[in-house]
């Protein structure tokens, strides 16, 4: 298939604004090879806090070009309470069943109505309507046990942004109680497909991790695959078949003006960036030979880093940016290579069943996602190539990490799909609703302020 790049290089050669407020609040008068392996969650990592999220208040309702300051209190409400119950670390009880505090009560919680919901903890917030036409709102953390306050949050928001405040009041919580950074505040660029087989409008689209928010990038003018976001979020490459042959593109997200990655004409596809975004690996097919490259993004003399017989593709920076994972058919089936990113001490790590592809390293630098073809299960694997351990039941290819390293992001289904995420240590999945059939997901970083 197209997204297994080692096997479609072999037939093919046979911005919103947003702000911070600090301590935006109430007036205080108111109140080995193929061992299975468990991943390496323990303490605090494998506990599930338990948390209480009433409707978010106003102190006064008024109407937004969001809708009302009241209404977007529940709603705040309820998204904060799917983003925790999607980390698979929090039980979460609310919005609907749970009392709503008073405007007053907002910092100084109703202790004795809490500790009977049975939550050890409780959030609450507020959201205000300012006179120049932005939303104030409120996030607080409050342990029920000790009666004490744990944190708090405020942020001053155009009101097409209140998804993003109840996002951010979430990752708040989510790093608060787990000591790791959330994953919700973040958007997902991928493949919209549509049509039917053989003539296929595929399209590249942009959307927030849980599916809102979705717009498209291009209007299927052209055949596109395998976009990757920048970790900066400024821009987006990906392949295009524009002018018959596949050629890696660059997409500047804020003006929307898209440029090759490297002149000539040869065909380059499987980009990623750095982690500095400065530079991209990428593949290219020279005189029958595909190999993996370096390049910067703003253009310049492509660097090879591979030289052996076969394609060598794929290639996914480990975090430091110190070596790179790719991989590579040299020793006559498909399987993972990892190497320093100047190209050097280039060796085989998956020795399992089957064949590996589409290699990508997580954020935290622990593990390895992939594909197993044949089977076409996402799977994981230390950087060594030890403790490898599947994921996925169904057929999915082209794993993509969460920021945080905890979940995974990847296409369910082949020539139909779907867009789900996985999380690592349970193996817990759901899908991601999408418009139109998906592929080809890349998960962002952590959105900036």
């Amino acid at each position: 298939m197209k997204r297994i790049l080692l096997c479609a290089a072999a037939a093919m050669f046979s911005s919103p604004a947003w702000s911070q407020s600090p301590a935006a609040q109430p007036p205080a008068t108111e109140a080995q090879p193929d061992e299975e392996f468990v991943a390496d969650v323990t303490g605090a990592e494998n506990s599930v806090f338990s948390v209480a999220v009433p409707v978010f208040v106003t102190p006064q309702i008024a109407e937004t070009a969001a809708g009302n300051t009241q209404a977007l209190g529940q709603r705040m409400a309820e998204v904060i309470v799917t983003d925790l119950r999607n980390s698979r670390r929090f039980q979460p009880v609310g919005p609907s069943g749970l009392t709503p505090p008073s405007y007053g009560q907002v910092q100084a919680p109703a202790y004795s109505y809490w500790q009977g919901s049975g939550a050890d903890n409780l959030i609450q917030g507020y959201v205000q309507a300012n006179a120049n036409g932005t939303l104030t709102v409120g996030c607080y953390l409050f342990d029920v046990a000790s009666q004490s306050q744990v944190a708090r949050q405020g942020f001053v928001v155009q009101p097409a942004e209140w998804r993003r405040a109840a996002h951010r009041c979430a990752d708040t919580i989510y790093r608060r109680l787990s000591g790791d950074t959330g994953f919700f505040d973040t958007r997902v660029v991928y493949v919209a497909e549509s049509g039917p087989p053989g003539r296929r409008r595929k399209q590249l689209a942009i959307m927030d991790y849980d599916g809102a928010g979705h717009r498209f990038l291009t209007q299927g003018q052209w055949t596109v695959l395998t976009p990757r976001f920048a970790p900066d979020q400024r821009t987006i490459t990906f392949v295009s078949y524009e002018n018959g042959r596949p050629r890696v593109y660059i997409l500047d997200v804020a003006t929307n003006q898209v440029r090759p990655l490297v002149e000539g004409p040869n065909q380059t596809f499987a980009p990623r960036y750095s982690p500095d975004s400065r530079s991209v690996v990428f593949s290219m097919a020279v005189n029958g030979n595909t190999d993996v490259y370096r390049v910067p993004v703003a253009g310049g003399q492509p660097q090879r880093l591979t030289n052996a017989p076969g394609i060598d593709t794929g290639g996914s920076f480990s975090p430091d940016g110190r070596r790179i994972v790719f991989e590579s058919d040299r020793g006559g089936t498909q399987q993972i290579y990892v190497m320093n990113a100047d190209g050097s001490d280039q060796r085989r790590i998956s020795f399992g069943g089957g064949g590996h592809a589409t290699p990508e390293w997580s954020p935290r630098g622990d593990l390895i996602a992939f594909t197993q073809t044949g089977s076409f299960r996402v799977g994981v694997m230390r950087p060594d190539g030890s403790g490898t351990r599947l994921l996925t039941r169904d057929a999915g290819e082209g794993p993509t990490w969460a920021p945080n390293g905890r979940a995974i992001m990847y296409q369910r289904g082949l020539g139909r799909g779907q867009v789900w995420y996985v999380d690592v240590a349970s193996g817990e999945s759901r899908r991601v609703p999408t418009p139109l059939e998906g592929s080809d997901p890349s998960w962002s970083a952590l959105r900036p302020n």
